[in-house]
């Protein structure tokens, strides 16, 4: 239980990461660290202790198996992760190059 506890606390790091920080790099930063947190969240409600690999022989019967649907999430989810990342970088960058700074209160144009 206090692994959950853990990933409760690193979601709650990314997101004070997200929602007081005002630069833009430490804000991507933050969704990152809570993408970890999910990630790792669906892989600990996928964990059986004692379990095993979810590869099964003809008549075969295994009685505490390891769940295998959180952890191809998991996978999807971290490419999916790298894509959005890799996109906030990009325009991070074009941002600074037009501005000339990574503060979000700083930029006066990109109020809505």
């Amino acid at each position: 239980m206090s692994v959950y506890f853990l990933c409760l606390i690193l979601f709650c790091i990314g997101l004070y990461c997200v929602l007081r920080k005002r630069n833009i790099i430490k804000i991507i930063i933050g969704l990152g660290i809570i993408e970890y947190a999910v990630n790792l969240f669906f892989v600990l409600i996928g964990y059986r202790a004692g379990g095993r690999a979810p590869i099964l022989a003809k008549d075969q019967v295994v009685l505490n198996m390891v769940d295998p649907i959180p952890q191809a999430l998991v996978l999807t989810a971290i490419v999916i992760g790298l894509a959005t990342t890799a996109l906030m970088v990009a325009i991070a960058i074009r941002i600074y190059e037009k501005f000339g700074t990574f503060d979000i209160t700083k930029i006066r144009k990109l109020r809505g």
